[in-house]
């Protein structure tokens, strides 16, 4: 199938309310162009060195969202134009991104990611840590970052009955703080969670935001861009 046939399809198992955000590292330009003229807006990139030559060269109308670790010295080349940060994993993250908006006069929108996961290799804030972060005077007094979210990626496996209770975890955790500390943002309403492997099962457990790229582009890989 196309990419065209392709985006279609997942759109149309998506419900009110549920966006797709399309993932297209290492991906070309020109494919990235396909997907754009069925009118997909929302793009995911989960490096820097991508995003960046990307958001110059596509149109200016696209969405580009910041889904892959991100490291702190890097924060500032992206600031002016991420328009959403899945992966803020850790305090220092958050409070570079803060200065960097405040650089800017820029506030960012920010996820807070989540460890769900069964794996040593995934990223995010554990219990204690996103407790510790939430509590912060610093925090609290941000005025460039807006978290608008929670995000988590789920262990890879073919266990579904896993991979839903992680994602309900995530759920029950961002329902929570959405009744709590944020219960005064009405913007506080994001959750990515699912990629193309489980995205099904996410939906059903309230996600948002779906990260789909494989799905969508196919497995094969391009390296023309430079890094920075």
């Amino acid at each position: 199938m196309s990419i065209t046939a392709n985006i279609k399809s997942v759109l149309g198992e998506l419900p009110s309310g549920t966006r797709l955000v399309a993932i297209s590292k290492t991906k070309s330009m020109d494919e990235i162009m396909e997907a754009y003229n069925t009118g997909q807006r929302i793009f995911g990139e989960n490096k820097v060195q991508e995003i960046v030559p990307k958001h110059d060269q596509l149109p200016k109308d696209i969405e580009w969202h910041l889904v892959g670790h991100l490291q702190s010295n890097k924060v500032k080349y992206i600031a002016q134009f991420v328009h959403l940060i899945h992966s803020v994993d850790s305090f220092g993250l958050i409070m570079e991104i803060e200065k960097q908006g405040q650089k800017l006069n820029r506030v960012i929108n920010c996820l807070l990611q989540v460890y769900i996961a069964k794996e040593e290799t995934k990223f995010g804030l554990n219990e204690k840590e996103l407790q510790d972060l939430l509590t912060s005077p610093s925090f609290k007094a941000f005025q460039y970052v807006n978290v608008v979210g929670l995000m988590g990626m789920a262990t890879y496996t073919d266990n579904e009955k896993q991979i839903r209770s992680e994602f309900r975890y995530l759920s029950d955790k961002f329902k929570k703080l959405k009744a709590t500390n944020f219960k005064d943002n009405a913007e506080f309403k994001e959750l990515s969670m699912g990629m193309s492997s489980d995205y099904q099962i996410a939906i059903e457990e309230g996600s948002t935001l779906v990260r789909v790229g494989s799905k969508i582009f196919g497995e094969r890989y391009y390296n023309q861009l430079t890094s920075k």
